[in-house]
């Protein structure tokens, strides 16, 4: 039995073994029991997740062809495979309300919506270890003051430390895509809150990131009621590529006090 790749769901899957024992070797050091692969596809990775003494895996794959070949070809018991749309599934419902570990192929095309949908549940979530397009995991692990660095670079850099650990050539996967692929791994840093309105926060960083071509001092209107105030503070000068998360926490708190 062979599960045909789905443009819709952007599959490509694995086919050099010695890679993704790499990926699932990454995966060291767990606080937890608990781990979740995403879109296991074949099962490239599960096959040396099973045999694990030290994890309880649970698998969550949204095409129905790829959750029967993983029973009838690599025997995993149904009760661990969650046949669904990650993107859609209460991950505080998955493991009992448990801590679990996140590891997978990620979809090209879903990628960054994973990373925001782990955030709403980052307290649940220590650690990440993922494949996904080279261009995304340069850009999530990209350090300020980097083109590559973005909106959601600064949102999981404020609450992971996150580590591009490889490259993986284009060659290995059926069907190949048309573009390398990354590995990188997160893990949660000691930050339970940030010292500012979370909210506000976002807010500011995708206002400033959407403009990121313009100082701070003109992408700053569209959230700062009295942004006049603050024309004289060194930021206003910067891009927003420029700036740290401690630093966008700062701003957040300038923005926070100027508005009253």
């Amino acid at each position: 039995m062979q599960v045909k790749a789905k443009k819709q769901l952007g599959q490509h899957f694995l086919t050099d073994l010695s890679i993704a024992q790499r990926i699932v070797g990454a995966m060291d050091n767990l606080t937890c029991r608990d781990v979740v692969e995403i879109g296991p596809g074949m099962g490239v990775l599960t096959q040396y997740l099973l045999p694990r003494t030290d994890i309880d895996l649970q698998l969550i794959e949204i095409d129905h062809e790829s959750v029967e070949y993983l029973q009838q070809e690599l025997h995993v018991d149904p009760k661990i495979i969650v046949e669904g749309d990650f993107l859609r599934i209460n991950l505080a419902e998955l493991c009992g309300g448990r801590p679990f570990t996140v590891i997978g192929n990620f979809p090209y095309n879903i990628s960054s919506q994973i990373f925001f949908h782990i955030l709403d549940y980052k307290d649940l979530v220590p650690c990440v270890v993922c494949m996904l397009q080279r261009e995304v995991a340069q850009r999530l692990a990209s350090p300020p003051g980097n083109k590559d660095y973005g909106i959601l670079s600064v949102f999981l850099q404020a609450y992971y430390d996150i580590e591009y650990l490889f490259t993986v050539n284009e060659g290995v996967f059926s069907p190949p895509p048309k573009v390398k692929s990354g590995v990188i791994r997160l893990r949660r840093n000691g930050v339970q809150h940030l010292d500012c309105d979370e909210k506000l926060f976002r807010q500011i960083v995708k206002a400033t990131f959407n403009q990121r071509r313009k100082t701070i001092r003109n992408s700053i209107r569209a959230v700062a009621f009295k942004h006049e105030a603050l024309a004289g503070h060194p930021y206003m000068a910067l891009r927003p590529e420029q700036l740290s998360v401690a630093q966008f926490v700062e701003l957040t708190k300038l923005v926070e006090a100027n508005r009253g």
